[in-house]
């Protein structure tokens, strides 16, 4: 995607051959700085501490740590030390376990020399396939946009999406928005209802940002106000992405989209996610067993903006001394999904649905884990 006219995407290999360069999201929308990551403890700290997130882009990320890793120590010690480093850092996204297992396969029975050089390949190839996976779900995502097109007649198609599922939280072009930008180079008119997603703002900060370096019509809205603004008739189809999808079609995303989900179910209103398969976790049947992140207060407690002068300042919104809780994520379950857009097609959000796209995975893992009765 660019930005200000020249191309990016959220990670990539410096000229060096051997670092890796990310964009600091924590500092966006206001600054857009370049970070250098050099190490598997500041690959670690860049996902933990929000530098990068998104599944996709943690996934990618992971796989570049371990192979910034092995490039220190390729021996079995470094290699798990830096595995289990790496998967401390964020419990819910399915994306960072499955990265790091298929690197760390990879490297599992080439001798220690050829680790890091192996490690580096396969992290390359995972970022690759996420762009592709990505156009291909924009592909079958933009399907439905043209046919909502083909009702309003030339006018605007009017479109909620909640966090941000775009290219920042990808290696590029994005899960959620990809059919909206290559709606919006199509030329189909559209209006984005973005949720500015408390307590990180990662829909009005990032979201909106990216559709205004588009070119996309938007406008932020509070979280709370999708459901009002559902019920006025103003929402065509909601498209949201996912942090982990069970075998049954239950979602894991951004704390707030099951409200979201509720509410366009109440309205007969089309919810969608957009799950590429890396987000899929199979060994799992019900949103129940996914664990969800609970992170620090001061994320509810204090907000960082720009002020009038242009100076990033960070201050506190809440009563001081009260208690907070931060999960930063929910499950919407696959009842209230209409459809799964993946890199392979649009699946109902069941087993079955998702079997029949994926039955090279769907078959190769035992039977998966059910919620209790």
């Amino acid at each position: 995607m660019k930005v200000d006219g020249k191309g990016y995407r959220s990670i990539w290999l410096d000229t060096d051959g051997w670092s890796v360069r990310i964009i600091d999201q924590r500092r966006l929308p206001h600054r857009f700085e370049v970070v250098r990551l050099t190490s598997v403890g500041e690959a670690a700290a860049a996902i933990a501490g929000m530098q990068v997130r998104g599944a996709p882009l943690i996934g990618a990320t992971a796989a570049y740590g371990l192979a910034l890793a092995l490039r220190e120590r390729p021996d079995d010690e470094g290699l798990q030390q830096a595995l289990t480093r790496l998967r401390a850092t964020r419990p819910t996204a399915v994306n960072l376990e499955w990265a790091l297992g298929r690197v760390g396969r990879a490297v599992q029975e080439v001798p220690e020399r050829e680790r890091a050089t192996t490690a580096y390949r396969e992290a390359g190839l995972i970022a690759d396939e996420d762009v592709e996976g990505n156009r291909a779900m924009g592909e079958h995502g933009l399907r439905l946009i043209r046919e909502v097109a083909k009702r309003r007649g030339g006018e605007p198609v009017r479109v909620l999406t909640h966090c941000n599922a775009g290219w920042l939280a990808t290696v590029d072009v994005g899960t959620a928005t990809a059919p909206l930008y290559q709606a919006h180079r199509e030329g189909i008119p559209l209006h984005v209802w973005v949720g500015e997603t408390r307590p990180r703002n990662q829909g009005g900060a990032l979201t909106a940002w990216e559709l205004g370096h588009e070119g996309i019509p938007h406008t932020i809205i509070v979280d709370n106000a999708g459901g009002h603004i559902m019920q006025r008739g103003e929402v065509d189809l909601c498209i949201v992405g996912a942090d982990r999808t069970t075998a049954s079609g239950d979602v894991a995303n951004k704390i707030g989209t099951y409200l979201k989900a509720l509410a366009a179910h109440d309205l007969g209103i089309p919810f969608y996610v957009a799950s590429p398969s890396s987000t899929i976790d199979w060994t799992l049947d019900s949103g129940g067993h996914i664990p969800i992140e609970e992170r620090a207060a001061r994320e509810v407690t204090h907000l960082t903006g720009a002020t009038a002068s242009g100076e990033l300042a960070t201050i506190q919104v809440t009563a001081p001394g009260s208690p907070v809780g931060n999960p930063a994520f929910d499950v919407t379950p696959a009842r209230l999904i209409t459809g799964l857009i993946t890199e392979r097609g649009v699946a109902p959000a069941s087993r079955e649905g998702l079997a029949r796209l994926f039955p090279d995975q769907a078959n190769a893992l035992v039977e998966p884990v059910s919620a209790p009765e």
